[in-house]
């Protein structure tokens, strides 16, 4: 009796959509703390936010909801038009915490392609 070559079923390839951002930002965020505290810390706070907001609107997309309040505390917080003010240990740790929130993001949020071609969405035809 022959075997058939595919014996197991073929595994569904997901997308990573927001690894790169997410990564890049992890990086940005390790990186600024050296400038924590100072005025040479505006354009982290540029990149995280709008990094953040980037990765949310993926997560919006994918219907990801679980996401958003991970990204949208970093969005506000790093905003730069109303910056709140780090320092300190405070400051230091936060850093820590926005760069590990962007790679849990980035590790673990992926779209499948049925989720992507609205197969399992509501309102699909």
């Amino acid at each position: 009796m022959r075997r058939s070559v595919d014996a197991h079923p073929p595994r569904p390839v997901y997308r990573r959509p927001a690894l790169v951002p997410g990564l890049l930002a992890a990086i940005v965020a390790l990186a600024g703390l050296a400038l924590v505290g100072t005025e040479a810390f505006m354009p982290i706070r540029y990149v995280l936010a709008i990094m953040a907001l980037i990765i949310a609107w993926f997560a919006v997309e994918a219907r990801h909801w679980w996401w958003l309040p991970i990204l949208l505390a970093i969005a506000v917080l790093w905003n730069p038009a109303f910056p709140i003010p780090f320092a300190g240990i405070w400051g230091v740790a936060a850093q820590y915490l926005a760069a590990l929130g962007f790679l849990v993001v980035a590790a673990f949020f992926k779209v499948s392609p049925r989720a992507e071609s609205g197969v399992d969405t509501p309102g699909a035809p």
